[in-house]
């Protein structure tokens, strides 16, 4: 059986004053080549990715990559999957809305609506979803790490044009153990200072002497982070594979089952410098409450049904895979990768489309002099007198197939210097989901919030338990929709590589081709009577529903190119310079359906295609223990987009140059690895609102950095880790600006006897505040904005077992 050395943790990220950069540790798709290196950021390891033919070390490669170890994520603490990414050089990751539904970012490419458009998340070299912005199924939503990850393989920059579809910004790919190195572990962890246990468990090893396994998985629960008034996380996953080796190759059989329920936090009530508006403390507090827990609506078969505000999140996933991989003769190799995915569940949550004052809101929607009585709770038909109140909107989704089948066929062969490989790539996506949106006004507190009621001067009731509207009035009752439609995506692809001496060149181009076939359906008013009391309320005059009978057609088909070419000089040793030219693009799906599909079903090619043109020069080099890696950037981005709360479109072309620093340093015990990267981004062209030309985009930052220091005992460990961001703008409109901030996070660890370690680790240390996003573009009258920041001071405590 062939043997395989595995990558040691080193631990510490390091340099945030100016020192540091991308690239290293590769995404290593093939266990033969895997190789290791015990100091630096592994400068000296091999590196295989979808846009490299040639097994190169990163100092002979032209390609941005890097790597987090289990041990590196530990250190930095995360609550979530998104948490993880904030470490990564260059990546920006707005993590604030729980374990999914995060805002991923890459050197300056836009997040305009949310998810991840620019950028694709992986499992063991496949895509989670084919696009990662589809609304309210980001890819993070059906994504957990767990203690069956191996490691973060990362490619950041122009070569992930076409080492994936739809992901010119880069690829996070999570590799999973496949019980190379033989034993497992099983851990407990548990809030100190909110509700949450959860148990890890993962084993592997070797059956006999050419088949392997490894299975795994987690199981929790718990009010979560931020006290929901209810258990706010209940769910487990199951991952295992099967390896058989062959003397010339292996066959990896995969599968995974997840069923999760985690809280979604939305932007929440707070004054514009972050501070908390009284009864509702941004760090901690959530729009959840127990008096809001179940909402009648009609389905998206218009039929009436209720929805639990509990699911949250719930994704559910069960997928098989096969990897093979194969040497054959005259120095072919023949990979294949294809997994077959069925996805399902819900998105269910707490949207605040207004923060006013609740005579204001009253009035609004019952005339005025209306009045305004608690709904439930202790004071049910008493008078409310607090000032302020907030309209709410359920964001109720029922994913009913979010389910892909993906290929990735590749075939390499050596001639003479020339490394080449022809790949074909092919994946049909799903998007089949309801929206099923009702309308409620809440008090404007954070712990289990009142319904309210509204009542007319002449005692008209305009609410019916809280509940002002079946359907979204106030946004002109736009949400309640249906998608029922398919994607189909091709993808021939041609990459090669040579090296001469200390000259190393690459080249790879892709051709993407695809088609979008289904219908989607918007909503249409009726009266009905909803709580079949035979009486049709106020609130049930106009109910929205599905307009099934008149659904849209979607039919449309789209191509582009894509190319990279890099060029990797090594000047000795311990110094190499790199450059690349990319273009990649990135195909909208669901996003579209609000209106850019013309009656016939057809997309205009311009709306249909964002494109990305991307340049880089960089520089790897060591200085005995300090190890730097640094990258000079300049991206041009197209985009199309829709964003829900606004109802807005863009259409728009942005421009970023920055540079991006990596770095790590080690002394003895004591480990320091760390990033820094500049952005200088600004939208150069908008054909729907130009007054924004010149503006830097929203939530962009100057500087975004992350440190991780570690120090070894002999029988214990003690790290820190800082993520932090100078301030940045809410909106395009470049008026309201939030303050930098930094996060502190500690980690601790000790051995209380062999292969038994207790643990213990903070998150934002210092209980910082740091907004990450805002609805509003200016200060409102009555100084509250609904935003998203950070959480609050949270601890928890482990304790592992290693077998």
């Amino acid at each position: 059986m062939r043997s395989y050395n595995r990558t040691p943790s080193y631990l510490a990220l390091a340099v945030s004053l100016a020192l540091s950069s991308q690239a290293v540790l590769a995404q290593e798709e093939s266990e033969q080549n895997e190789q290791s290196e015990t100091t630096g950021l592994g400068f000296e390891r091999i590196v295989v990715t979808g846009a490299v033919a040639r097994n190169q070390t990163v100092m002979q490669s032209s390609v941005s990559v890097s790597t987090l170890t289990t041990d590196d994520i530990e250190v930095s603490a995360p609550r979530s999957t998104a948490e993880i990414f904030r470490m990564l050089p260059g990546v920006r990751s707005e993590s604030t809305g729980g374990d999914g539904n995060a805002n991923i970012a890459v050197r300056g490419l836009p997040v305009a609506a949310g998810g991840a458009k620019f950028l694709t998340l992986q499992e063991d070299g496949l895509p989670v979803m084919q696009f990662g912005d589809i609304a309210f199924g980001n890819a993070d939503i059906f994504l957990r790490a767990d203690s069956t990850i191996s490691r973060l393989d990362v490619i950041r920059g122009g070569s992930a044009s076409t080492a994936a579809s739809n992901s010119p910004g880069g690829i996070i790919n999570f590799v999973s153990k496949t019980g190379l190195e033989p034993g497992g572990s099983v851990a407990f962890s548990t809030g100190l200072n909110y509700d949450s246990f959860r148990t890890d468990f993962e084993y592997g090893g070797d059956i006999n002497n050419d088949m392997r396994f490894h299975l795994g998985g987690f199981v929790r629960q718990g009010e979560g982070v931020r006290d929901p008034g209810y258990q706010g996380e209940k769910g487990y996953q199951l991952k295992a594979n099967l390896t058989k080796e062959f003397d010339t190759g292996y066959v990896r059989l995969y599968a995974k089952h997840l069923n999760d329920r985690v809280a979604s936090y939305m932007p929440m009530p707070m004054f514009a410098d972050g501070s908390s508006v009284p009864g509702f403390d941004a760090r901690k507090d959530t729009l959840q409450s127990v008096y809001l827990t179940q909402t009648v609506r009609l389905n998206g078969d218009n039929q009436i049904s209720r929805g639990d505000v509990r699911n949250g999140m719930n994704p559910e996933v069960n997928s098989f895979g096969v990897e093979a991989i194969f040497d054959l003769d005259d120095n072919w190799t023949l990979e294949n990768r294809f997994r077959i995915n069925s996805v399902s569940g819900n998105f269910i949550t707490l949207f605040p489309a207004e923060v006013d004052a609740a005579q204001s809101i009253a009035n609004s929607i019952a005339g005025d002099d209306a009045v305004v009585r608690y709904a439930v709770g202790p004071m049910a038909g008493e008078r409310y007198s607090a000032e302020n109140a907030m309209r709410i909107h359920t964001f109720d989704v029922e994913l009913n197939d979010f389910g892909s089948i993906i290929n990735d066929l590749k075939l390499s062969r050596r001639f003479g210097e020339v490394d080449v490989t022809f790949g074909y790539y092919l994946a049909d996506q799903s998007i089949r989901m309801s929206w099923l949106w009702n309308s409620y006004l809440m008090a404007l507190k954070g712990d289990n919030a009142e319904l309210l009621d509204v009542v007319a001067a002449d005692g008209t009731a305009f609410s019916e338990q809280g509940l002002l509207a079946y359907g979204v009035p106030f946004w002109g009752n736009c949400c309640q929709r249906n998608y029922d439609t398919d994607y189909t995506i091709k993808a021939p692809y041609l990459t090669a590589s040579w090296a001469m001496g200390d000259l190393s060149l690459d080249a790879s181009v892709r051709r993407d081709l695809g088609k979008a076939r289904g219908t989607y359906a918007g909503a249409v008013q009726s009266s009905r009577d909803m709580n079949g009391d035979g009486i049709i309320s106020q609130v049930e005059q106009s109910v929205s529903a599905i307009d099934l009978a008149n659904p849209s057609l979607v039919n449309y088909s789209w191509g582009y190119n894509s190319y990279s070419v890099g060029a990797n000089y090594q000047l000795d040793n311990d110094w190499a310079l790199f450059g690349r030219i990319s273009k990649g693009g990135r195909a909208n799906a669901d996003r579209l359906l609000f209106g850019k599909v013309n009656a016939d079903g057809s997309v205009a090619r311009e709306d249909a295609i964002d494109e990305v043109k991307q340049y880089e020069l960089g520089s790897k080099s060591r200085h005995g223990n300090l190890n730097l890696f640094a990258t000079v950037f300049f991206a041009e981005t197209e985009e199309q987009n829709f964003e829900a709360t606004t109802q807005l479109f863009f259409d728009r072309v942005y421009k970023a140059r920055g540079i991006e620093l990596e770095s790590s340093y080690r002394i003895g015990d004591f480990d320091l690895r760390g990033s820094v990267t500049w952005t200088d981004a600004e939208i150069s062209k908008d054909a729907l609102n130009p007054d924004v030309v010149g503006n830097t985009p929203r939530r962009q930052a100057d500087f975004i950095y992350s440190l991780i220091g570690r120090y070894t005992f002999d029988n214990a460990q003690l790290g820190v880790s800082l993520i932090g961001t100078t301030a940045s703008y809410a909106q395009d409109n470049n008026d309201l600006k939030f303050s930098g901030y930094t996060q502190v996070n500690a980690f601790a660890s000790y051995d209380l006897a062999t292969n038994l370690t207790l643990s213990l680790n903070v998150n934002n240390l210092f209980d910082t505040i740091g907004i990450t996003e805002a609805e509003q573009g200016s200060v409102p009258a009555n100084g509250i904005i609904t935003a998203r920041t950070i959480n609050g001071r949270t601890a928890s405590l482990g304790l592992r077992y290693q077998f």
